[in-house]
């Protein structure tokens, strides 16, 4: 029996964030997706210029309403959410993910923050930060942060594995029982890698991949997309950070291979249903 994963992100035409960077990975894993765009560009913002249109709440509001129209909710597995053009499209989507949990209570919401990254700080609309921290994570039930967005919805500053562990303590008592720091570095970690650590019942499992040299954008849209699928269907977060970890890693082992600009998600699909090199997530 297939997942039903109703995904709530920006589309854009060319290239792969929000929407068009976690729809295909999920279907070529098997989920039916429904998606519902909050925006419609041409490509991601990060080449400076775009064309198209932000949508409005309501639009995000009457394509739920739709579904729901169509009797299909209690079938819904989960919610998947991501970047927030404005406060008033997050709270649309925090009404649809409260809308299919009570009409399937075992749905999960995947709520990853977006809000900023070392380096850049912010870079959402002011009051997004804060609805993500104070209305949004309260009602979900997976958080996938940075590093940067963890240590600011929780004030506290991460140095170590300790301060990972209690920051991620710190936003699981504020709401999402599931956590998935997407970005970990401290003095342990070697020069060459990144490090990713996941959190559910009081028990924590941290995984190690090299770090490569590229940026796109879309990769942190992938894995917490990927991360739901898994633990979806395995019901367990070590294996679900295992397998999300290692399609990324081959997708973005790929997209550098190819010097491509744009996360490789169709050429590389392979990575996503068999990754060429597979990573474990281990107790920590």
């Amino acid at each position: 029996m297939s997942l039903n994963i109703l995904s709530i992100q920006s589309w854009v035409a060319y290239g792969h964030v929000g929407n068009a960077s976690a729809i295909f990975p999920l279907q070529r894993l098997g989920a039916e997706v429904w998606g519902v765009h909050t925006v419609q560009f041409s490509n991601h913002t990060g080449y400076g210029a775009w064309r198209g249109q932000v949508f409005g709440a309501d639009l995000v509001r009457e394509c739920v309403a739709g579904i729901a129209d169509r009797g299909v909710l209690p079938s819904c597995d989960a919610v998947l959410s991501g970047y927030l053009g404005s406060a008033e499209i997050g709270a649309a989507v925090r009404d649809a993910a409260l809308l299919v949990k009570a009409a399937n209570p075992k749905a999960l919401w995947c709520c990853d923050p977006v809000m900023g990254d070392t380096g850049p700080g912010i870079f959402v609309r002011p009051g997004i930060p804060e609805f993500l921290r104070d209305q949004a994570l309260p009602a979900a039930d997976i958080a996938t942060p940075n590093q940067f967005e963890l240590e600011w919805l929780t004030g506290q500053a991460i140095t170590s594995l300790d301060t990972a562990k209690a920051a991620i303590t710190a936003l699981q008592a504020k709401g999402p029982r599931i956590v998935l720091l997407t970005s970990l570095r401290t003095e342990a970690t070697g020069g060459h890698e990144i490090e990713l650590l996941a959190a559910e019942g009081g028990g924590f499992w941290r995984l190690r991949t090299p770090m490569l040299p590229l940026s796109v954008n879309g990769a942190g849209d992938a894995i917490a997309a990927l991360f739901l699928f898994h633990r979806l269907k395995s019901g367990a977060v070590a294996p679900a950070l295992g397998a999300a970890a290692s399609s990324i890693f081959g997708l973005l082992s790929q997209t550098l291979a190819a010097g491509a600009r744009e996360l490789q998600v169709v050429a590389a699909q392979a990575e996503i249903t068999a990754p060429t090199r597979r990573f474990t997530a281990e107790a920590c």
